[in-house]
């Protein structure tokens, strides 16, 4: 498989508006850049953040572009701070990552053996996609209801989450945080 052509940016390094505590600041990628990448929804990425290594998942801003979470140890790698402009160079990594199993997620398919046989035979990308729409939701009652409609779903032989919106942009499900001033 050919390797995706390396995308390069710079973008301005911002702090989230909410929770105030967070110890993680997030950019938004240029839309130029954002539109170079081979979906509107999640990519996950690896190359260079301000000359540091770092392999990432890019989430949608619900508005056709992407922003990137960046955690205080790439940050501090790094030695930039928010407020600074990060240069970035990246490319869609050739294989996707497997995504981290929820705990309460684990725990069901754990009850569910017809839902985990289909779990485990699905692509790495479709479970992300199963995690994200379960995530997803902004009330805890949400989650539990769609874990309880996934293990569902996949016990059925369901292997895609469909009917959700995964760039955002349609149904304003997702989107980049908000900037403190």
């Amino acid at each position: 498989m050919a390797r995706s052509p390396l995308l390069r940016c710079k973008a301005r390094l911002l702090r989230p508006a909410a929770p105030a505590d967070a110890d993680w600041s997030f950019l938004l990628l240029p839309a130029a850049t954002s539109a170079r990448l081979p979906s509107r929804g999640m990519v996950s990425v690896e190359g260079r953040f301000a000359g540091q290594p770092f392999q990432a998942t890019l989430s949608p801003d619900g508005k056709g572009g992407h922003w990137l979470r960046v955690e205080a140890a790439l940050r501090e790698a790094a030695g930039v701070a928010v407020g600074d402009t990060v240069a970035l160079a990246f490319a869609p990594m050739a294989e996707e990552p497997e995504p981290t199993l929820p705990p309460d997620l684990a725990a069901a398919l754990e009850a569910h053996p017809a839902a985990r046989h289909t779990w485990d035979d699905i692509t790495a990308v479709a479970r992300r996609d199963w995690i994200h729409w379960i995530g997803s939701g902004k009330r805890a009652d949400t989650r539990v209801k769609r874990i309880d409609t996934a293990c569902d779903m996949l016990a059925s032989g369901k292997r895609r989450a469909c009917c959700f919106d995964r760039s955002g942009m349609y149904s304003k499900s997702v989107s980049a945080p908000v900037a403190a001033k």
